[in-house]
């Protein structure tokens, strides 16, 4: 057990180091240099600093203004989504901006604009995908995102193509239109190669074969309010028993659920599946914050009686 608690932290530490370098490479060697934009909140930060250098001679690192940009929605997340999913991300984003004002802002395919934007994208995608793998996200639109999502159970999707469709527009009208194309490419590179390594879909369905599905219900339940359907099941090859559990949840929660059952049996079998749709009962955040205050005041009422 301490050398599994010990092996999840080495993975949570590099993921996170590794992830922020990533951000910072594909911002600093491929987007920047060759005036390709990013999206969400770092495309909206490259926009300001060209328009603050060209029109007012102030130069602002565009990490710097990244960061500005994070600390109130941090602020909101806390309040607002899991504060361990928003802290995570604060300081990811924190680390990526560090370093992208500390390290050179140099092209390394030169004259080739369409490779910049491929690998720039990829390069992006990869590191949300292995941050959103780990429980947390790079920052800007995805704490959004997660905000929204355990608020009201909806997704930003829309807004979030408004603003990157924005980016594009914007950086056709001032930088040229062949740049606004290659942002296309950079963006369609990330959410292809975050795919690949996560999810884009907002729920999901988790299958969980286990020998002991007490533990791992009770394990779930104590964290995660959402509902598990139990089945029968036997294991083809070798005839055992076994339980297992079905769940709807969102892709924000799926690092919570896999962590806690692993808690309650390492040895258990997890299979996640893609949901294009949920009717009904899929709970938002409020409905899970009512939920668990109305569990914990029953525990406290049956503790009084018991005492009494």
């Amino acid at each position: 057990m301490v050398w599994t608690s010990v092996k999840n932290y080495s993975i949570l530490v590099g993921g996170f180091i590794f992830g922020s370098l990533l951000v910072a490479v594909s911002m600093n060697f491929f987007f920047i240099p060759n005036n390709i934009f990013s999206a969400g909140f770092n495309g909206i930060a490259q926009l300001l600093n060209l328009f603050l250098t060209y029109l007012f001679h102030i130069h602002i690192e565009v990490g710097t203004m990244i960061l500005v940009f994070n600390i109130p929605i941090a602020i909101a997340g806390w309040f607002w989504a899991g504060r361990r999913f928003v802290v995570l991300s604060f300081l990811n984003n924190l680390l990526a901006s560090g370093l992208q004002v500390w390290m050179p802002k140099v092209s390394i395919v030169n004259n080739e604009p369409i490779l910049a934007a491929l690998f720039g994208g990829m390069l992006l995608g990869v590191a949300i995908g292995i941050t959103f793998r780990l429980g947390f996200s790079t920052g800007g639109m995805d704490v959004v995102a997660a905000i929204v999502q355990k608020r009201t159970g909806r997704s930003i999707g829309s807004v979030s193509m408004m603003i990157n469709g924005g980016i594009v527009l914007i950086a056709g009208f001032f930088i040229g239109w062949q740049n606004a194309m290659y942002t296309i490419i950079g963006i369609y590179a990330t959410s292809v190669a975050m795919d690949n390594i996560y999810t884009k879909h907002r729920k999901l369905t988790a299958f969980i074969v286990t020998k002991h599905p007490d533990e791992v219900i009770e394990n779930l339940q104590a964290n995660v309010v959402r509902g598990i359907t139990i089945l029968d099941s036997v294991g083809a090859y070798t005839k055992h028993p076994s339980k297992t559990l079905m769940m709807v949840l969102s892709r924000y929660e799926l690092a919570d659920m896999e962590n806690l059952t692993k808690e309650a049996d390492p040895d258990a079998f997890i299979n996640v599946l893609n949901t294009v749709n949920v009717s009904n009962n899929f709970i938002n955040e409020d409905l899970q914050r009512q939920i668990q205050v109305e569990k914990i005041a029953a525990k406290k009422q049956i503790s009084d009686v018991l005492n009494n």
